[in-house]
C-alpha cells in the first residue's frame, strides 16, 4: 500500500484508492502517518481529533471504532510475506502507525529534499535541481487538503507547508546556478505574488529577471517588496535584500553567471526575518561554509540570525550551452537623430546633456512601443532595429510608424521667440537582410549589416523634421502610411504621416493607439502572460470606436485568437448589474442549440478543471451567471456571493487562456460594481497563467473609484485617449528637462 499526505489523503492498494470511511478515521490515519513509526498517546490523538476544549465524552469509543475500521483497511491489502506490509500496533499509551517510509510520499518528500541539498552543497546543481524538482512533484495540493478543508488546524502541516516553501526556494537556487533563469522566472512570479513578505524568494526573482535583461522590473520588485514590509511589519527589506538591489543599480559584474568550472559568485549568507535573500558574494565579507543539517526536515527549525546557501556552480551542460549562434533574418532599421538647433540662445553644455538625454529615453520608450529594439544610443543619434523576434510583413510599417510617432513629439516649431532652443529630428528607415548573432547568455543578438550603415548614411540626407525611408519600405508600409517623392533623383520618399485603414472615421492620433493595442495582444501571445490593457478617455474621444475596429481587427488576424466582448449597462439600462460577466461566460460556453446553459457550462468547467470537486464548486458559483444572467447572485437573496462568484469568473478565464490564446473586451467599465473591478484586475495579476489580453475601456469616473488602478503592476497598460494641444518648442523643452531632473530648466525660458 501507498499513502499519500500531500494533497487529500488517500490510501492506494496496486494502483487503486482505498475508501476511507468517515472524517474521524481519516483523520486519525493523517495524524498517525504525521508521526509515522512513533508512539502516539491516546490524549493526544482525542485532542488532535476535537481539540483541547472539545472533547466529547464518547471521544475514546470513537477512537477505537476508528482505529477498528483502519485496521480492517490495513489487513484486506496486506500481501502475505511481504516485510513492508503497514500495521496499526497498540502500544502504550497509545497507537503506532508502523509503515516503510518509502511508502509514505511525506517520507519520501523528506528523504529526497535530503538528497538533493547534499548534491546543492557539493556544487552539482544539475542533480539537486532534478531531485528536488521530483520532490516537488509529489505535492498534490496543500498537505491533507481534505481534511483542512473540514477544519483541521494542526500545527504540524503549517510546519510542512513552510518546508514546501524552502524546498521550492532551494530549488530556484539549483535552477539559477545551472542559468535556467528563463525556465524559473513564471514560478518564480507565482511563488512571489503568493508569499510576498519571502525575501529569499524575492531576490531570487530580482536576479533572475537581471539575468534575463529586466534591469527594470528586478527593481520593480524590491520595490514592491519594501511597500509590502514597510506598510505590513513597519520594517524595511534586510541588509541582503538591499545589497542586492544596489548590485543591480550598478550592474555588477557578480551577478551574472560564472565561467564554467568556477564557482558561482552568487555564493550568500542569508538574514532571515520573514524569509530570505541572497547577496552577491562580492558585496559581501568572506565566510566559511557551515556544515548542512541533514537532520530530517521535520526536526529541523528556522534561525533566527542566518543560514548558509550552498556553493553554487554552472554545469557543465549549462556551460557548453554559452555557444554563439549566427542566423540570417531580414529586418527594418531605423535612425534617428535628435538635436538641439542652432540658435542665438545660451545653452550650457550641461542643459544640453540633460536635453538630449532626456530625448533619447523618449525616443527608446516609442521605438519598444512599436515592437522595436533600440540596439545603439551614441550622442544624439540612434540606432532600431524592428523584427528580431521574427519575420513579420508588418516590421517596416512599425518602424515608419515608430519614426512619425518620434518626429511628432520632438520636432516643434519655433515659436514667437527664435532665440529659444528646440530640437532638430531626422528620421531614416531601410530594410534588408542582417547577421544575428545569439549569445545563450544574452537576450539581446549582435546585430550585423550593411542595411544599418545605409541607415546612417541615408540619415545624413534627411531635412530636420522629416522621415524618409527607401522605396523598399515605401513599398512595404504604404498601405498603412502617406507617402510622397520630394525629390525623384534622391529616391527617398518622405513620410507624412498615417493613411486611413478604411474606416473613415478613423484619424491619424487613433492610428497610433490601435498599433499600441495590436502590439500588446502580439507581445501578449508571444510571451504567455496576461495583460491588462486599460484604455481611459472621456465621452467623445472615440474610446468606443476604438475599441470596436480593434475587435474588427482581431477577428480579421489568420490565427485570431478568440476574442469576447461585451458592454457595462448604464444604470437607467435594461441589464443586471453581472449582465456582461454573464454574456461573456455564455458567449465562451458556447451551448449547442436545444441545450441547457447550465449543462454548456459544466461541461466546459470540467474540460478546464478535470478535478470533480474544484470543477462542482466552480459551477455551483457560475450556474446563477448563466441561467438568470447574473440576477441569482445576490448576498442578501440567498445567491451566492458577488465576490466569490466574480473570484471563480476570473479564475475560469485564467485557466481557459492556458488552453487558447484568449482577449476580452469589455467597454464602460467604471460603471462595473466592485467585485466586477476586482475580477478584471485578478485577471491580469497571475503571471505565467496564458496569453489572456484583457482590454478595457472606461471614462475617468474609473480613477475616482480606484485611484490606483492597475498600478505597479508588471503586466499593465494604461492608454489615455485625451488630445492635448501641440506644446510649444519653450514647453518640450522644459518638460524634457524637468524629467531629467535639470535644476535650471527654468532658466531656459
Amino acid at each position: 500500500m501507498q499513502f499519500r499526505m500531500l494533497g487529500p489523503i488517500e490510501v492506494v492498494d496496486h494502483g487503486e484508492q482505498v475508501p476511507l470511511g468517515g472524517t474521524k478515521q481519516r483523520a486519525t490515519l493523517g495524524f498517525l502517518l504525521l508521526q509515522t513509526n512513533k508512539v502516539v498517546a491516546t490524549s493526544h490523538l482525542m485532542n488532535a481529533l476535537w481539540g483541547y476544549d472539545d472533547v466529547p465524552a464518547t471521544a475514546r469509543k470513537i477512537l477505537q471504532n476508528a482505529v477498528y475500521g483502519l485496521r480492517n483497511i490495513l489487513s484486506a491489502g496486506r500481501v502475505k510475506g511481504d516485510p513492508g506490509a503497514a500495521a496499526l500496533l497498540t502500544q502504550p499509551p497509545g497507537y503506532m502507525m508502523r509503515v516503510d517510509p518509502e511508502r509514505v510520499d511525506l517520507q519520501l518528500f523528506h528523504k529526497w529534499v535530503v538528497q538533493g541539498r547534499e548534491q546543492l552543497a557539493r556544487g552539482d546543481a544539475e542533480s539537486a535541481s532534478a531531485l528536488l524538482r521530483d520532490a516537488l512533484a509529489l505535492w498534490r495540493g496543500p498537505a491533507l487538503a481534505d481534511l483542512v478543508e473540514g477544519g483541521i488546524q494542526w500545527p504540524e502541516l503549517a510546519t510542512i507547508e513552510n518546508t514546501r516553501l524552502d524546498v521550492m526556494e532551494d530549488y530556484f537556487d539549483a535552477q539559477l546556478a545551472c542559468g535556467n533563469h528563463h525556465s524559473v522566472l513564471a514560478e518564480l512570479e507565482r511563488m512571489v505574488q503568493s508569499e510576498p513578505l519571502r525575501e529569499r524568494s524575492c531576490g531570487q526573482l530580482m536576479l533572475a529577471l537581471y539575468r534575463c535583461g529586466r534591469q527594470v522590473d528586478a527593481l520593480n520588485v524590491y520595490s514592491r517588496v519594501r511597500a509590502v514590509l514597510v506598510e505590513s511589519l513597519g520594517l524595511e527589506p534586510g541588509r541582503g535584500l538591499q545589497q542586492l538591489q544596489q548590485a543591480i543599480l550598478v550592474q555588477d559584474p557578480a551577478l551574472s553567471l560564472a565561467r564554467p568550472g568556477t564557482p558561482d559568485p552568487f555564493t550568500v549568507r542569508a538574514e532571515i526575518r520573514v524569509g530570505s535573500t541572497p547577496p552577491p558574494a562580492a558585496l559581501l565579507p568572506a565566510v566559511s561554509p557551515e556544515p548542512r543539517d541533514t537532520r530530517p526536515l521535520e526536526s529541523r527549525t528556522h534561525p533566527a540570525d542566518g543560514i548558509t546557501m550552498p556553493e553554487q556552480r554552472v554545469s557543465e551542460p549549462a556551460a557548453r550551452e554559452r555557444r554563439t549562434d549566427s542566423t540570417r533574418r531580414r529586418v527594418s532599421a531605423m535612425s534617428v537623430r535628435a538635436r538641439l538647433a542652432p540658435t542665438r540662445a545660451d545653452v550650457t553644455p550641461k542643459d544640453a546633456d540633460a536635453l538630449l538625454e532626456s530625448a533619447c529615453h523618449l525616443v527608446t520608450e516609442q521605438v519598444e512601443r512599436f515592437g522595436g529594439t533600440v540596439t545603439a544610443s551614441i550622442g544624439s543619434m540612434s540606432l532600431a532595429v524592428f523584427g528580431l523576434d521574427g519575420p513579420s510583413d508588418d516590421d517596416a510599417r512599425q518602424a515608419v510608424l515608430a519614426a512619425l510617432a518620434i518626429r511628432d513629439l520632438l520636432d516643434v516649431p519655433a515659436g514667437d521667440d527664435p532665440e529659444a532652443p528646440r530640437l532638430a529630428v531626422q528620421c531614416a528607415v531601410t530594410t534588408g537582410e542582417v547577421l544575428l548573432r545569439h549569445r545563450s547568455h544574452e537576450d539581446t543578438p549582435a546585430v550585423i549589416g550593411t542595411v544599418l550603415d545605409e541607415s546612417q548614411a541615408q540619415l545624413s540626407e534627411v531635412p530636420a523634421g522629416q522621415v524618409r525611408v527607401t522605396d523598399s519600405v515605401r513599398r512595404a508600409s504604404e498601405h498603412a502610411v502617406r507617402y510622397r517623392l520630394p525629390d525623384p533623383a534622391s529616391g527617398s520618399w518622405e513620410a507624412l504621416g498615417p493613411r486611413d485603414e478604411g474606416h473613415a472615421e478613423d484619424s491619424g492620433a487613433e492610428m497610433y493607439e490601435q498599433d499600441l493595442l495590436r502590439g500588446l495582444v502580439r507581445r501578449t501571445r508571444h510571451r504567455g502572460v496576461p495583460h491588462l490593457v486599460t484604455v481611459l478617455g472621456e465621452r467623445g474621444t472615440g474610446k468606443t470606436r476604438l475599441l470596436r475596429n480593434f475587435e474588427r481587427w482581431v477577428t480579421a488576424q489568420p490565427d485570431a485568437p478568440r476574442i469576447l466582448t461585451g458592454r457595462i449597462p448604464a444604470a437607467g439600462e435594461d441589464g443586471h448589474r453581472l449582465r456582461l460577466a454573464a454574456q461573456i461566460l455564455a458567449a465562451y460556453c458556447g451551448a449547442a442549440p436545444g441545450e441547457d446553459a447550465t449543462a454548456a457550462l459544466t461541461r466546459t468547467v470540467r474540460k478546464l478543471f478535470p478535478s470533480e470537486r474544484a470543477s462542482a464548486l466552480l459551477v455551483s458559483r457560475l450556474r446563477p451567471l448563466v441561467t438568470t444572467a447574473g440576477i441569482g447572485v445576490d448576498d442578501r437573496f440567498g445567491g451566492p456571493p458577488i465576490t466569490e462568484t466574480m473570484s471563480a469568473w476570473a479564475q475560469l478565464f485564467q485557466q481557459a487562456a492556458c488552453q487558447e490564446p484568449l482577449v476580452l473586451c469589455i467597454d464602460d467599465l467604471h460603471r462595473a460594481p466592485d467585485a466586477v473591478l476586482d475580477a478584471v484586475e485578478e485577471l491580469a495579476e497571475t503571471a505565467g497563467s496564458g496569453p489572456l489580453c484583457v482590454v478595457v475601456g472606461a471614462g475617468p469616473e474609473l480613477l475616482l473609484r480606484r485611484p490606483g488602478w492597475a498600478g505597479g503592476k508588471s503586466h499593465a497598460t494604461t492608454v489615455t485617449l485625451d488630445r492635448p494641444e501641440r506644446v510649444t518648442n519653450e514647453q518640450l523643452v522644459r518638460l524634457l528637462l524637468s524629467a531629467s531632473g535639470s535644476e535650471d530648466a527654468r532658466t531656459l525660458t
